[in-house]
């Protein structure tokens, strides 16, 4: 069973979507398993406090060293990965979410504030992952995104497991077009080749329009798989 452990300031957000349709079920299923720490219940006076103004000055809070280490090393166990979400972080990418679904447990924290007290990082061998080149108020939503991304790769967990191999970033490459039934609708139909049960051509055309498409909307990937593709 895979699962989730996620470090935060605010445990009611979980587990939100990840409880809905197939998710759910897999979760019922015990297909995998999700574990809501609560970093506020490691701080010992009274009112709760996990952050502080940084040294040197400027503006916003850190969260405590001395806090969020407590919750790590009561929660995580020996040679369990943890991970903190950060924009300076390493770009999280379906190859990373193929890594992380080979992980017993993958541990999450989600930042708030300023950020974490950089000694943290080190003594505790976290890991630095980010979802994107913007800033989140918060860890909790980056920390929906790499779980989900996670959970679709489990065994068990989505209807149709083939419909993994052609989705994109699978191979390198933007997915395709995609029709369904009306065959005709406000002017515009379905391009013959799907319609003609011959499914090498099917496959030639679906390829085709894939290189094509990242060629246009992302050319660092077509850059990334001509050159894969050459060597």
């Amino acid at each position: 069973m895979w699962q989730a452990r996620v470090f935060t300031l605010y445990p009611e957000v979980f587990p939100g979507p990840l409880n809905k349709g197939l998710y759910g079920k897999a979760l019922g299923k015990k297909i995998w398993n999700l574990e809501v720490i609560n970093i506020r219940d490691s701080a010992e006076d009274k009112h709760k406090t996990v952050d502080d103004t940084p040294f040197g000055g400027g503006s916003g809070m850190l969260l405590k060293p001395d806090i969020l280490a407590k919750s790590i090393d009561q929660n995580v166990k020996k040679n369990e990965r943890i991970f903190y979400l950060s924009p300076k972080g390493k770009i999280f990418d379906q190859k990373s979410a193929k890594e992380f679904s080979k992980e017993n447990t993958v541990n999450l924290i989600c930042g708030h504030f300023e950020g974490v007290d950089e000694r943290i990082l080190s003594t505790r061998n976290i890991e630095e992952i980010s979802i994107g080149d913007y800033i989140l108020s918060g860890g909790e939503t980056a920390a929906f995104v790499v779980i989900d991304s996670v959970l679709r790769l489990l065994p068990g967990v989505l209807g149709n497991e083939i419909s993994k191999n052609d989705e994109s970033f699978e191979n390198g490459l933007l997915e395709y077009p995609q029709y369904t039934k009306p065959q005709e609708w406000e002017g515009k139909l379905v391009p013959d080749v799907l319609l003609s049960g011959d499914h090498a051509k099917i496959k030639d055309w679906r390829l085709s329009q894939s290189e094509a498409i990242t060629r246009r909307l992302r050319p660092d990937l077509w850059k990334k798989y001509k050159k894969n593709e050459n060597n």
